[in-house]
């Protein structure tokens, strides 16, 4: 009887279930409503003393996040002053406030729990101010006292230098950065974008020099504010103005750009260094973001070397030869100037040779035929739907926002962005490869003990040049 019980029970769990799966759909065969993008609302408003604000209210936490795009940058360094742009940020960072020592400075910010961070980059400097909502009112204080009168206290400028000076004598230590040094010594000869900090220069750098530039730059008429959290726009208006009252914008933005030199022919350069791996980088010039070709070239270095596992690099190289843990490419899409075509990998040293001509064959692969549609649907899918992640809370969404108005991109970039995308083809993919891929005129920088790769290099057809390193401190 226990036995039936137990058969009944079965039949009937199982006819259910069968029951149940076949009313439901396949998972392929489900229909889903075409996916609207439509970028979060973002407050826009230039204050009176010239500052551009960027606002998105989010009142889910009581945080507020801050961060200032100053028009600036290394770009516009002396090449005898190479570095004073980073020198200049950290100093900032460190350095106090006129009423504030640096002590003072830091003992306050770590009892309010906030984060305050200054960097540079090619084009600007950012200053990133997180707080509590509690702390805002203070925070903005100490916020507008450090961009207004900062006090560079000679102690701790000493100490940014010594740091930049340690940078320097530990400079071939890491062969990733040896690399990228010489590329772009390589690519960029006489320009700051090719330029790098000596001892000499670096100890040349005074307070005098710092208060320049802070007076050339730092001014509400170059400021870029992006702000999120809790925090009403009409407050927070109140709050900036009474620290931004009173002070005038007296130069104009800079925005004579050095030119950048002729591109130079392909070569390789050799710089020899006892480790068991070559860190292998190639690239030559490549483009700006007001080329119109920058959406297929996003769905072309998809497929060559930009799609992680997706892609030819990472297939042939890794996968199919197993000779490296990671390769891959990618265009460094310049904001204002032409930005660089790179090929990155680590290989080890005996495998050398074959992994530089078979990217260098790669290159020419997407050049001379033309991808397979079950590449090109897989590229433009995925660029689309990772697109959404760069939003992924609200202090991402104005940060993109500002930095979109402040490197000039199109107002309808983003709304348009998977559209251009959607309507690359497989000729637009070639077309691109062969006018901005230049397998025969690349720089190729390998970091390695050369000994065990130099004869199959340089039967390449390529001119070889060797670095000494001992000469490059």
């Amino acid at each position: 009887m226990r036995y039936f019980l137990y058969l009944l029970l079965i039949i009937l769990l199982f006819g259910c279930s069968q029951t149940r799966l076949g009313q439901q759909e396949r998972p392929d065969n489900l229909i889903f409503p075409a996916l609207v993008f439509h970028f979060p609302e973002v407050t826009q408003q230039r204050l009176a003393s010239g500052v551009k604000l960027y606002l998105k209210e989010d009142h889910e936490l009581p945080l507020v996040n801050l961060t200032l795009l100053v028009e600036g940058g290394s770009i516009y360094d002396p090449l005898d002053k190479t570095g004073l742009s980073q020198f200049f940020a950290q100093s900032l960072s460190t350095g106090g406030t006129e009423s504030l020592s640096p002590q003072q400075l830091e003992t306050e910010l770590e009892g309010m729990a906030a984060i305050l961070t200054v960097s540079s980059s090619k084009y600007g400097y950012e200053i990133d101010l997180s707080l509590n909502r509690q702390d805002l009112k203070r925070g903005i204080e100490i916020f507008g006292e450090l961009l207004r009168r900062p006090r560079f206290e000679a102690e701790r400028v000493e100490l940014v230098r010594a740091q930049l000076l340690e940078n320097i004598h530990r400079r071939n230590d890491d062969p990733g950065s040896i690399a990228g040094r010489l590329l772009g010594e390589a690519i960029y000869p006489g320009h700051p974008f090719g330029a790098v900090p000596t001892a000499a220069m670096v100890n040349s750098f005074s307070r005098n020099d710092l208060l320049e530039l802070h007076h050339r730059y730092f001014q509400p008429g170059h400021f870029w504010l992006a702000v999120s959290g809790d925090i009403q726009q009409s407050e927070l208006v109140a709050l900036l103005d009474q620290q931004f009252e009173n002070w005038q914008t007296t130069e104009s933005s800079p925005r004579e750009l050095p030119p950048l030199p002729a591109a130079p022919a392909g070569k390789i350069i050799l710089a020899d260094k006892q480790i068991p791996q070559t860190t292998v980088l190639m690239g030559h010039p490549g483009i700006s973001k007001d080329n119109p070709d920058v959406f297929a070239l996003q769905v072309a270095n998809y497929i060559l070397g930009g799609g992680g596992f997706n892609s030819r690099m990472m297939r042939e190289v890794r996968s199919d030869r197993g000779l490296a843990y990671s390769v891959y490419s990618y265009f460094q899409v310049g904001r204002r100037l032409p930005g660089l075509f790179i090929v990155s990998s680590e290989t080890k040293c005996e495998s050398t040779g074959e992994v530089v001509t078979l990217l260098k064959q790669l290159i020419r692969q997407i050049r001379d035929e033309p991808v397979s549609t079950a590449e090109l649907d897989l590229a433009k899918a995925s660029l689309i739907n990772s697109f959404v992640f760069a939003f992924a809370d609200s202090h991402s969404v104005v940060n993109r926002k500002v930095r979109l108005d402040y490197y000039d991109y199109p107002k309808d970039y983003l709304e348009t962005y998977r559209q251009r995308i959607a309507s690359v083809t497989i000729a637009d993919v070639q077309r691109v490869a062969q006018q901005y891929l230049h397998p025969d005129n690349i720089q190729i920088v390998l970091v390695g003990d050369g000994q065990l790769y130099r004869d199959e290099i340089e039967k390449m057809d390529l001119p070889v040049e060797t670095v000494d390193l001992q000469l490059t401190q």
